[in-house]
């Protein structure tokens, strides 16, 4: 067990001669708290005719606010719509949610001539071709960013896991940093960009990362650390509000939450769902290792770029390093060893569905398997759209005619 994810080095009291040990002082323990969950997912506005992006946010939210008030908003691109869920109980709450929002949403756009999508990146349309949100907030990231913000057309999947002592958040945030290669790895759906197979299983980040601020963080020795240096950001004038801080994981400034910010948009609610779900538990762990003085290694940023690396160029399929044992290992033994690690939280936050999920993702492949499994069936950019469309809207229970036209077109997607 753990003989190669690196949490085998967790330091327990019974350790005291190792050099490892990472003593810290006895924690009172506070009352317990539900992790509750909160999802945002960028989703993609699609002409069915043509299965190009259509800039039209600002219809769909004109009908939209009607309905689902702030849980549907704009985002940089007119072509991206950003659906949020309330605070989530539960991973099943989850389910519920992300299936009512996106219910919802395919209705709205079905009333405009439109399908919704939802993948890290769209196969084949330019970022040139996309209009821009004309508000105070994208207007200002225009005039700061310039070409590096317009070239931005990107679908990300944001988890944020409820914990309010955020003491404690930052200590688990910096050693939550390790698993985010691991769900890259899991999320990867983004092989495409402008009409081209880019040879990587998550493309999403290759763009997302030219923004400052992003990436994996440093690790912070305390909170106050971290609120001294969004302090110096804000009062040096390179950012005028926290929220511009868009690392793969990061302490919310607002919310009592850690967002987990790495994972690409996924297809299929089942994968939206089940990536939360295990979040969920990574956080319940380590706050349990912590609460029992037990903790391991914070690994540099550098080592943990290194895991990133691969796993946005070869997803499920590469192998990642074990630095602790300084080799090279498959990325699916890995993450056995993973949900190995996190089976006992798992178990107490009743997520077996969710993780049984998982589970499947790795025997069956990633959203970028699925779309890359299309392309070299077809050679067609549109089926890979189709393909995307279909995933998004499976489970939806639409009325047929939200989807007809779409799928009159769709060769290789019989509806279901």
């Amino acid at each position: 067990m753990f003989s190669t994810l690196d949490t085998m080095d967790v330091a327990t009291p019974a350790q005291k001669t190792s050099p490892e040990l990472k003593k810290k002082p006895p924690r009172p323990r506070s009352s317990e708290h539900v992790f509750t969950l909160g999802i945002e997912e960028e989703l993609q506005i699609i002409d069915p005719e043509t299965r190009e992006l259509r800039s039209h946010i600002q219809q769909i939210l004109a009908d939209g606010k009607i309905i689902l008030r702030e849980q549907i908003k704009p985002e940089l691109h007119q072509s991206i719509v950003e659906i949020g869920t309330e605070v989530c109980s539960d991973a099943r709450d989850v389910r519920r949610q992300i299936t009512a929002l996106r219910r919802e949403l395919a209705k709205l756009a079905a009333q405009h001539g439109l399908v919704i999508a939802s993948a890290g990146t769209h196969p084949f349309s330019h970022w040139m071709d996309q209009l821009i949100t004309m508000n105070e907030r994208y207007s200002t990231l225009i005039n700061d960013m310039q070409q590096v913000a317009r070239v931005c057309l990107t679908f990300g999947l944001h988890v944020h896991v409820g914990i309010p002592d955020r003491e404690e958040a930052i200590d688990i945030m910096n050693q939550a940093r390790y698993f985010l290669p691991h769900l890259y790895a899991l999320s990867a759906n983004s092989p495409f960009w402008l009409g081209q197979n880019t040879g990587l299983k998550a493309y999403r980040q290759m763009i997302f990362e030219r923004l400052p601020r992003t990436g994996i963080p440093d690790a912070f020795q305390s909170l106050s650390e971290y609120e001294d240096y969004l302090k110096l950001l804000v009062a040096t004038k390179c950012i005028d509000n926290p929220k511009k801080i868009w690392w793969d994981v990061r302490l919310h400034p607002f919310f009592d939450t850690i967002e987990f910010r790495i994972c690409d948009a996924q297809s299929r609610v089942d994968d939206t769902v089940a990536l939360a779900a295990l979040m969920q538990a990574i956080v319940f762990k380590l706050q349990k290792l912590r609460r029992d003085n037990v903790t391991f290694r914070n690994y540099p940023k550098r080592l943990i770029d290194e895991n990133r690396w691969r796993a946005g160029r070869y997803g499920l399929d590469g192998k990642l390093i074990d630095f602790g044992r300084k080799c090279e290992v498959d990325e699916r033994e890995l993450l056995e060893e993973m949900l190995e690690f996190v089976a006992g939280e798992v178990q107490e936050l009743g997520n077996q569905r969710e993780i049984e999920h998982i589970e499947r993702i790795m025997r069956e492949g990633t959203g970028a398997d699925r779309q890359l499994m299309v392309w070299e069936r077809t050679q067609d950019m549109k089926a890979v759209v189709d393909q995307i469309v279909a995933e998004t809207n499976e489970g939806l229970t639409l009325n047929r005619d939200c989807l007809r036209s779409h799928v009159e077109r769709t060769r290789d997607i019989p509806m279901k």
